[in-house]
């Protein structure tokens, strides 16, 4: 059982609003996994943050950010349920923070769920290939393969990144947080991010 540190329990208490009591039940359930332990407060119903993830979010704003004297460009939707919350500081310095963090890290996709089959396929046979060119055990392949998806995931999945300027938090943590914070449900809809010679490389 994996040690559960006071640390653990407060970022879960900030993001989902729950009982410290819950907070660190529900980490220990979860055996240390941050978003498992999530799942597990929405489902005994004590995660503000994910007890608001179902509510329609249709206002908010598009962010337009200029990187590196306009070598990267990003548009990014984030929706909030009212005009008066997307209109706000807090709001907007969210869905800047989420721009920042687009075209510092370019993400592929917002969620685990938006990556085409077809990726994970690609992605698997990367990693299969890998592991038998490196001589490894038949056995120990598909764990191998699977730490492959998982890391290729942390990079190319938006709220599964680290936050660029908090290593010890993800994207999803980051989320949670101006859920709570901001009293609504927060969607980041969709996004664009444009290099400058990304179109002349494709060429």
């Amino acid at each position: 059982m994996m040690e559960i540190s006071t640390e653990m329990i407060k970022q879960l208490r900030q993001a989902t609003a729950a009982g410290i009591s819950d907070c660190k039940k529900a980490l220990e359930n979860a055996n240390g996994d941050y978003n498992k332990a999530v799942e597990f407060l929405r489902e005994k119903g004590l995660a503000t943050a994910a007890k608001r993830a179902d509510r329609a979010a249709s206002d908010g704003m598009l962010e337009l950010y200029s990187h590196s004297q306009g070598r990267i460009g990003v548009m990014v939707e984030v929706n909030s349920e009212t005009d008066f919350v997307g209109r706000s500081d807090k709001f907007r310095a969210f869905a800047h923070e989420i721009a920042l963090q687009i075209a510092a890290s370019a993400p592929d996709y917002i969620r685990e769920e938006d990556i085409p089959a077809e990726d994970i396929e690609r992605e698997t046979r990367i990693a299969t290939a890998k592991a038998k060119e490196e001589g490894k055990p038949d056995a120990i392949i598909p764990k191998i393969v699977e730490g492959s998806l998982s890391k290729f995931k942390d990079e190319k999945v938006l709220l599964r990144q680290k936050y660029i300027r908090d290593e010890n938090m993800t994207v999803q943590q980051l989320l949670n947080d101006a859920i709570v914070s901001l009293g609504e449900n927060v969607v980041i809809r969709r996004f664009v991010r444009w290099e400058l010679g990304e179109s002349t490389a494709e060429e």
